[in-house]
Parts: C-alpha cells; structure tokens; sequence
C-alpha cells in the first residue's frame, strides 16, 4: 500500500503539548493548517531532542556569513504560542523521526514515522517481517520557516520542562504522592 503523507508546508499551527498530568503525560507533536489538523504521540525523550536539534540547526545557520537566511536568535514574540492542545485524535504513535533543512525554501524539516510492528513485538513467533503487506502505513511532514521552527523549539523545551520536578539529592523525578530518594538512603 503507498504510504498516507501528511503533509503540512507553513503550517498555520505546530507545536508540542502534553494530555495528562506530570508523571503520567502524553506527548503530542500536533500540526494544523487550515482545517487539517494532525497528531502524533511522541515519548518526551524524543520531544526534548527534536527541540534541541532544531535549535542546533538555526544557531549553525546564524554562523553563515551575513545569515541569509534571516535566522532569529531568539524567539519572535508574535510567534509565541502557548495555547493548549486542539482536540487530539491520535494519527499514529511516533517511532523514527528526521529532521533537515531546505536552504532553497529556508524552512526546518521534520518528518515522523510510525511505530512499525517490528518494533512493538519482538515476539518470536510473530512471522517473517512484512507479512502483511497490506498494512497501510503514513507519515507526517512538516516544512516550517526559521522564525516557526525557533518558537516551535522554544515552546518544546518549556512543556518537557513543566513535568514533574527533580529531587536535589539524587536527581531522579519526585512524583506528587512523595518520593523515596536514593541519595537520602546512604
């Protein structure tokens, strides 16, 4: 079966927001332009690296001489978003992710790809890969201009931030009903 692409270029909406309390949170990279509207899970380990290298990708661009591209260093104010979630129906869980760069559209790529079933059962008796081959499978691809992709990378690092905070000692999450800290034991 071909591949479904959601395919969004100068999106109206991208960001990162959460369902859930700390502890306990969905991560969801949702996307909108117009009425499309897209969500994906993600684990907030792969949040908190898509922010990272989003910014490491603008931050090399300021480096080019004379930046051409227009990079800003820092979030523009009229790109902040800190709305909630639109109404999240869940397209896919996230498995691989890439990111790139289009200097002939100056716009940060990303792209996701779902969990496929080899990596969610690694059941012996499952059959050989790819027995199904009428599987539909999708993605979801995103071009957004430099001042997007900053504000995107910013509003990311603050929403894997918010969760729960983390103990001075021993650095592991303290959870709302306590927590047993190793380092306080000896």
């Amino acid at each position: 079966m071909p591949t479904r692409v959601h395919e969004f270029d100068w999106p109206d909406r991208a960001v990162v927001g959460t369902i859930g309390l700390p502890g306990a949170r969905t991560f969801y990279l949702q996307v909108r332009s117009g009425a499309q509207l897209v969500s994906v899970a993600l684990e907030k380990q792969q949040s908190a690296l898509l922010a990272e290298k989003i910014d490491e990708i603008l931050d090399q661009l300021i480096t080019v001489e004379g930046n051409p591209f227009s990079v800003p260093r820092s979030t523009p104010p009229e790109l902040v978003d800190n709305d909630q979630l639109e109404t999240v129906q869940e397209n896919f869980r996230t498995g691989a992710m890439s990111l790139g760069w289009d200097p002939a559209t100056a716009q940060v790529i990303i792209e996701a790809y779902p969990i496929t079933d080899l990596e969610e059962d690694d059941d012996d008796d499952a059959g050989p890969p790819y027995e199904d081959e009428a599987q539909d499978t999708e993605m979801l691809l995103v071009r957004m201009p430099v001042g997007s992709a900053r504000a995107f990378a910013k509003r990311t690092r603050e929403v894997v931030g918010a969760g729960r905070p983390a103990c001075p000692l021993c650095g592991y999450p303290i959870d709302a009903d306590g927590h047993t800290c190793t380092a306080a034991e000896g």
